[in-house]
């Protein structure tokens, strides 16, 4: 059953909220620490600040209540989504996914513009956000991709595309594998491509060295929430200072300087992680997932933007994949859908109407 879902906090979790925030504990810092020993002090203060005094929640829960909101239970998890119908009745199904420490925040700037040519369906993923949290051990990145597909035949898609990044890149190719014969495509903002032995150029040994440098030094957020997310939920579930800056963190490191993500969508994503109670169920998804290859036979298309964390080489992208378009940018990040939507809307679209 799917049932209209329409997202209205109480006033009271607001309080609590503002409670907390006045009453914050703050760290020292070295002199001149800078980033070299995680998020500066003073920025945090900043945006502690603006999402006390200057932050408008309810401006942003009108605006996701905008667009229409559902639930519905699938394989035992609750799973939230948007389903924002294009008003050509002939367009093609859209299956939006998201990442960590994303939310269907991510999407906002391109809902409007992607549904005059797509429907758009944009699941919280299980575990996130009004998705969350999850009830069991064993939702991982397949299992999630096999929630979708259940999704889109109970929505009564028999044709539909896939476009993702981040985590909602594994599970676009998952959902590409797992139905092939009803996926059209799928396009991606992300996608990982190893280092390997050959004959490169000298931009190829570049983005090879780039990766190598990303698995050496993971990020202490991601190793925390593969080793231990019950540990680290504590801390981010009490702690609305230590939520902000566990996700803004993200923002500030994996985005293109010149193409920052917004204050405001920032904090609204954060918010969905606080008010939901759901940082540690989230991070769940790190250690049920253990990532090899992910065949996907269906045609592909990469937007590769110039500050993610990693960037393709073709190449190797091409041993695995059927590659039908390969786009370069020179600006944007990790968050491309905040950072440049008018570059990923107007690649979305090249590749599926191709």
């Amino acid at each position: 059953m799917i049932e209209p879902f329409r997202i209205d906090v109480p006033s009271s979790e607001l309080d609590d909220l503002w409670a907390r925030l006045d009453a914050a504990r703050w760290p020292d810092e070295l002199p001149d620490a800078g980033r070299d020993y995680g998020f500066p002090l003073g920025e945090l203060q900043a945006l502690a600040s603006y999402w006390r005094s200057g932050y408008d929640w309810r401006s942003a829960e009108a605006e996701l209540n905008s667009y229409p909101g559902f639930r519905t239970e699938i394989d035992g998890a609750l799973i939230h989504f948007l389903h924002v119908r294009s008003p050509r009745a002939d367009a093609l199904p859209l299956l939006l996914t998201h990442g960590w420490p994303g939310s269907i925040v991510e999407f906002l700037d391109v809902l409007g513009p992607l549904s005059e040519d797509f429907h758009l369906v944009v699941p919280s993923l299980p575990g996130f956000g009004f998705s969350g949290p999850t009830r069991e051990r064993g939702w991982n990145a397949g299992r999630v991709g096999a929630a979708w597909v259940a999704l889109m035949d109970r929505l009564g898609y028999s044709r539909y595309g896939a476009h993702g990044g981040d985590w909602g890149s594994a599970v676009s190719r998952i959902v590409g594998n797992l139905a092939a014969d009803r996926v059209v495509g799928v396009h991606l903002n992300y996608l990982p491509t190893p280092p390997v032995e050959g004959s490169f150029s000298a931009e190829d040994r570049a983005r090879f060295a780039q990766a190598r440098a990303y698995l050496a030094n993971q990020p202490g957020v991601r190793v925390l929430q593969s080793q231990t997310p019950q540990t680290i939920a504590y801390a981010l579930t009490d702690s609305p200072i230590g939520q902000l800056a566990w996700i803004a963190e993200r923002f500030a490191e994996w985005s293109d300087p010149a193409t920052p993500v917004g204050v405001d969508r920032q904090l609204t994503d954060v918010m969905l992680y606080w008010l939901t109670r759901t940082a540690g169920s989230a991070a769940r998804l790190h250690r049920e997932t253990g990532l090899g290859p992910l065949p996907c036979p269906v045609p592909m298309g990469v937007a590769v933007f110039a500050h993610d964390i990693t960037r393709s080489v073709r190449s190797v992208a091409e041993r695995t994949y059927d590659i039908r378009r390969w786009s370069e940018f020179d600006r944007g990040g990790h968050f491309a859908a905040l950072e440049v939507p008018d570059l990923l809307v107007d690649d979305i679209r090249a590749f599926f109407g191709g």
